[in-house]
């Protein structure tokens, strides 16, 4: 099983990380780690040069963090493009209209410049996008010439927006959402096929039921697996054993991961 989408690297498992880890290992064979600023950078890339064959950073801005200083911001972190360490994806990226819409046009700017980088690495895009659905899909279209691919991450859209999703190549991230009785997310997954979906669980945030209110962890993709497989009504085994392979094939990690413990 693989989470697709975790920070662990954030503050508010500074005290525990170990136990965290751990627990995700018994459960996961990889955990991606999406980025958020430069500052948050180096922590990141420190988590992954603790288990290299668990964990996978990426690497991005979040559109949460575009301020006045957003371009240069983003200079600097495509020079880390150059720095000889290995990311597996473009992000997290996207819009965010939920919290400020001050700097969307900045937001929009970011995304585009941020597309241009999954297409010359040729890595998945990790897309956030609370209240924006549309307009990042409308980028993305914009941007689409057949190379692009990556995750709408923690989609909660319609089954319009999902086909389109589909239509574009790209892959949706289900998480704890999916558990909240009336998020509506469930009803627009039963209609989507398993090829187009991955596992994550956007730790610390949105944890699943019976953990909503408290802080989520990666070991508790178990438990969004477990919903999915009731919501598409197959196994847990299953819905392992398919998004699995999506995120692999997706990320390009094909080989055995090391083993749990």
């Amino acid at each position: 099983m693989i989470d697709t989408h975790s920070h662990l690297y954030l503050g508010k498992f500074d005290g525990d990380r170990a136990a965290v880890h751990d627990r995700a290992r018994n459960v996961l064979s990889h955990v991606f780690l999406p980025n958020i600023d430069l500052e948050s950078l180096p922590k990141m890339n420190a988590l992954a040069d603790a288990d290299p064959g668990f964990f996978y950073p990426m690497l991005g801005l979040h559109p949460c963090y575009i301020k006045e200083n957003y371009p240069e911001v983003l200079d600097r972190l495509e020079a880390e493009w150059e720095s000889g360490r290995r990311y597996y994806g473009v992000g997290e990226t996207g819009l965010d209209y939920y919290w400020d819409t001050t700097f969307a046009a900045g937001q929009k700017d970011s995304l585009r410049r941020h597309i241009a980088w999954a297409k010359a690495k040729d890595l998945p895009l990790i897309l956030h996008c609370r209240e924006s659905m549309d307009d990042v899909i409308a980028l993305v279209s914009e941007g689409q010439d057949g190379r692009l691919k990556g995750i709408f991450h923690c989609f909660n859209g319609s089954a319009q927006q999902a086909a389109q999703i589909q239509d574009l190549g790209f892959l949706m991230g289900i998480g704890g959402v999916l558990t909240y009785k009336n998020s509506g997310v469930a009803e627009v997954v039963a209609g989507i096929g398993l090829a187009h979906l991955v596992l994550e669980t956007d730790s610390p945030y949105l944890p699943p039921v019976p953990h909503r209110g408290k802080r989520n962890e990666s070991s508790y993709t178990a438990l969004v697996a477990r919903k999915l497989a009731e919501v598409k009504g197959t196994t847990v085994g299953e819905i392992d054993r398919v998004t699995t392979a999506n995120a692999r094939q997706l990320f390009g990690v094909v080989e055995q991961a090391a083993p749990n413990g």
